[in-house]
């Protein structure tokens, strides 16, 4: 029998089992008293699957398991996992070939059934994927080797708006399924003072979000989404159902910025809403980098003047802002990025990109003290509420309606390989030539692809949060995050695996050539924008291999990932909730 079974504990599970395998199978766990694995031949394994789930929960699902699980036959179950797949790379055959389809996918509707699916997937040894929104950027929420099963969160996204708690400034239920869109359209349809510092992109699930640490263009003023979580409901691997007050503050700490995936099953999240001025204003500007006329060194001189603004502010504090109005330093009522970019062969060039917390009457002195090179002028500036600045950031046309928030799809779908960095110092001119140049050389192959650079600023009240204080260390002294994306759409199957070396091998260039300009000891990363090419976990459930290769969690996390090895040894010390890039149960 030893060439018979595979891997370690119960065997993985294969779809193109026959009978004869399967009885086995069976045969062999019973001597042993075991609970036997699922069988994949002859749909054995979801009938086995409902009756656990049954029995678990003493809910009857019906033959099929009614609307709560798809499996490969069931018409619904190809939807899902096509609609769950935000970057269309990991349906490729070249970038999926090492990955299984899932033995099925649920779709729960209660805590309880969550509980249950956990349970189930414990007793047939199955590892379970969970999915918020499907955004995660290396497609560990629906890919899996060996077979899993995924827990679609789909249903779980109520929202529930409570205005008059937390002083009057406003509080909120909101489950892990639902999207920053659904979040940010209820709470826009409860009042236009309010809104939540959270990310751009309104199809991002909150679930995988809010575990991340979660920023966008409130940062500055109101930290990260995971700042502002007062409580939490989590299913652990023991199918508990907890709370803050019975999860303990060290779990609680831990799922607010050490990255979903690792300690349970979030099913909601209370957040802190906060006050905003009825009356935002943004702009964009945009800057040409095309070669010859002055232009482009124009550019690199703004660029440079950006990251020195962000410097100062960071070695002073909101109240010299406050008490001086004739500072030179960034405000953090100012949130002004820089994106640099290139799409198919159109020329370079970098948009100043950026949201204000009042009028422009009152943004254009403030830009005329310390950007005056910059050159914006009230023309350039349009004013709207927060609400409608969340439309502004996420590309959709002035005057859409709200409604297009509530669309759980990207709005621009494609291929994508992204990268990130932390940098700590300006970015010399001649560096920042570099990236031009290597942006421009992509245009000269003929390479058919967007290639971004984001430089998204932070300081502010970033810059007065400890490292420590949540699992998200970039803190003060990060003066800004940059990602690194390529995107490209499939334009030809049969030239896939070449199309997609080309793009990922431009993109490493990049990242490799951006070394002496970023953080370093460690070179630290965003885990929201996950990037598998910094390691990752070993295949098996071995906690001894697994702690081998960790060095993609110091660049997450820096100093905070020792002590996240000790959460996940004490809330799942048989790494029941495990990825490629998990938090591994400490010694």
């Amino acid at each position: 029998m030893a060439n018979f079974f595979r891997g370690r504990g119960n065997p993985y599970i294969y779809p193109l089992e026959s009978p004869y395998v399967c009885r086995r199978r069976r045969d062999y766990y019973a001597s042993k008293r075991l609970t036997p694995p699922l069988c994949a031949a002859g749909g054995n394994y979801e009938n086995r699957f409902v009756e656990c789930m049954t029995a678990s929960t003493s809910t009857p699902f019906g033959g099929d398991g009614g609307s709560l699980l798809h499996s490969p036959g069931s018409p619904s179950y190809a939807y899902l996992l096509r609609s769950a797949q935000q970057n269309p790379r990991w349906l490729n055959r070249s970038s999926s070939r090492n990955s299984r389809p899932p033995l099925l996918i649920i779709t729960p509707y209660t805590s309880g059934e969550v509980r249950a699916a956990i349970l189930c997937c414990r007793r047939h040894d199955l590892q379970v994927r969970v999915k918020s929104g499907g955004h995660d950027y290396e497609g560990l929420s629906y890919r899996c080797t060996p077979r899993c099963v995924i827990i679609d969160l789909l249903n779980l996204r109520a929202i529930s708006i409570r205005l008059e708690d937390d002083g009057g400034r406003g509080t909120a239920w909101v489950q892990s399924g639902a999207t920053l869109g659904e979040l940010y359209y209820s709470i826009a349809q409860e009042s236009r003072a309010h809104g939540f510092p959270a990310g751009l992109c309104p199809s991002v699930g909150v679930g995988g979000h809010f575990s991340g640490g979660g920023f966008g263009t409130l940062l500055r003023k109101h930290g990260l989404a995971a700042d502002n979580v007062l409580d939490a409901r989590l299913v652990d691997a023991e199918g508990n159902v907890l709370d803050r007050s019975t999860m303990g503050e060290d779990l609680f700490w831990a799922i607010r910025g050490g990255g979903g995936g690792s300690f349970g099953i979030v099913l909601a999240w209370k957040i802190k809403l906060v006050r905003l001025p009825p009356v935002l204003t943004v702009f964009t500007l945009r800057k040409s980098l095309r070669r010859g006329g002055g232009e482009e060194e124009e550019c690199i001189r703004l660029i440079n003047k950006w990251q020195h603004l962000l410097l100062s502010s960071s070695s002073s504090s909101s109240a010299d802002y406050n008490n001086n109005k004739t500072t030179t330093t960034m405000p953090e009522d100012l949130f002004m990025r820089v994106v640099m970019q290139r799409f198919n062969y159109k020329e370079e060039e970098a948009l100043f990109n950026a949201l204000f917390l009042g009028p422009a009457g009152e943004l254009i002195p403030v830009m005329e003290r310390i950007f005056p090179e910059l050159g914006l002028r009230q023309e350039d500036c349009a004013e709207m509420s927060w609400i409608e600045s969340v439309l502004y950031f996420a590309g959709f046309q002035r005057g859409a309606p709200l409604e297009v928030l509530l669309n759980r799809t990207v709005q621009y779908k494609s291929y994508f390989k992204a990268k990130s960095d932390f940098v700590e110092r300006p970015i010399p001119e001649d560096a920042l030539r570099g990236i031009r140049e290597r942006l421009r050389r992509r245009r000269e192959r003929a390479m058919t692809a967007a290639l971004v650079v984001i430089m998204d600023p932070f300081g502010g009240r970033m810059d007065r949060i400890p490292a420590w204080e949540l699992p998200f260390p970039h803190r003060r002294g990060s003066l800004f995050n940059v990602q690194y994306l390529v995107k490209w759409t499939d334009e030809d199957e049969d030239d896939e695996q070449e199309q997609q070396r080309r793009h990922v091998r431009w993109i490493r260039e990049l990242y490799r050539y951006m070394k002496p300009y970023v953080s370093s000891s460690p070179r630290a990363a965003y885990v929201n924008y996950r990037d598998l090419d910094l390691g990752g976990n070993s295949k098996n459930n071995n906690t001894e291999e697994v702690g081998k290769k960790i060095g993609w969690g110091r660049k997450y996390f820096k100093g905070n990932f020792k002590r996240l090895t000790a959460v996940k040894q004490r809330a799942d010390p048989g790494n029941f909730f495990r990825n490629e890039q998990s938090i591994p149960p400490g010694p």
